[in-house]
């Protein structure tokens, strides 16, 4: 067997510079900065204002939110993002190199990640502190499923990215792959009150254990078992996900 048959190793460095290289280019993109950034907390606001004579719903609904604001925002910008790469020829020139599909990956993860992070302490902050939004557990939980939830709708974003032949067809996704999430994930109604095929659906879709796990934050003191359990799920379907995006990313 060849040398160069063999899968090139995993390395940190690329994965990093692939990440500063993202960084750099949203910087360059104002749009896309305050969508990830601004929107959430708008969403927040609006939503304080819409129940501004219902304190008790908007702290019931409030917290659920934040997994799922973070995750369809998040959705809409990696996507089209990692679109831009294909389609502008970036990423086959990339792949050219010694640099394999995971790293690519992996390095958006990191830059999202980072933007992620911002994203979830800005609107906890606004919703806790300046909205007064009134949870029993820790506002650093309610920032840890906002967090959870940007890195899946990051995650979906670029899996959906390699079936997309152009921005148009990415967000025309979003209906299929993201909205009946939305419906189905407890918000409106409580799923144990669900047709049994409705709560089947919602037992398999993430964005239902991440409004789950933000309800737990809500209504207990510290990191219950169901938490823990709804957290884990997330993260292990970011991790799947991720997966899938390397294994399907063309050249």
């Amino acid at each position: 067997m060849k040398v160069f048959d063999r899968p090139l190793p995993l390395t940190a460095s690329v994965t990093v510079a692939t990440a500063r290289r993202v960084l750099r280019q949203l910087s360059r993109d104002r749009g896309s900065v305050v969508l990830m950034l601004g929107i959430p907390c708008m969403l927040m606001v609006l939503l304080k204002l819409m129940f501004t004579h219902a304190d008790e719903t908007f702290a019931r609904v409030g917290p659920q939110v934040f997994g799922i604001f973070p995750l369809i925002v998040m959705y809409l910008v990696a996507s089209v993002s990692m679109l831009r790469e294909r389609t502008s020829g970036t990423a086959e020139r990339l792949l050219t190199l010694p640099v394999q599909r995971l790293d690519l990956i992996l390095g958006y993860s990191l830059a999202f990640a980072f933007l992620a992070l911002l994203q979830a302490l800005s609107a906890t902050v606004l919703a806790v502190w300046a909205l007064g939004l009134d949870t029993r557990g820790p506002a650093y939980l309610l920032m840890t499923i906002a967090m959870l939830g940007a890195l899946l709708g990051l995650a979906l974003g670029l899996l959906v990215s390699a079936f997309a032949r152009n921005e148009f067809h990415a967000v025309q996704f979003l209906p299929a792959g993201v909205l009946p999430q939305f419906l189905l994930c407890g918000l409106f109604l409580p799923r144990s009150q669900m047709h049994g095929t409705l709560e089947g659906l919602s037992q398999v879709m993430p964005m239902t254990y991440a409004v789950q796990a933000a309800g737990e934050v809500a209504t207990h003191e510290g990191i219950t078992g169901v938490f823990f359990r709804d957290a884990m799920i997330v993260l292990l379907c970011v991790v799947a996900v991720l997966g899938g995006s390397a294994a399907t990313l063309k050249s």
